[in-house]
């Protein structure tokens, strides 16, 4: 079910995966570290979210957009 916030899930995450798109492609690897760190600090509030499976938990995928780099203020 993506885009839907799941505490469940979220407690059992072991991966961040961050997808930027091609827009972004002329942004620092440190920018978008910054970046990546606030979207992932508040995953419920991210307009694309989803979860992975994987053998030891999930990894938690947020899709930039910008919407949510607005949101954390690195727009």
């Amino acid at each position: 079910m993506p885009n839907v916030f799941d505490p469940y899930r979220d407690a059992l995450v072991v991966e961040n995966q961050t997808v930027w798109a091609e827009d972004y492609e002329d942004w620092s690897r440190s920018d978008k570290l910054r970046a990546e760190v606030l979207l992932h600090a508040s995953p419920r509030e991210a307009v694309e979210l989803d979860y992975l499976r994987q053998h030891t938990g999930f990894a938690r995928i947020i899709t930039v957009t910008p919407t949510d780099l607005a949101r954390v203020g690195v727009a």
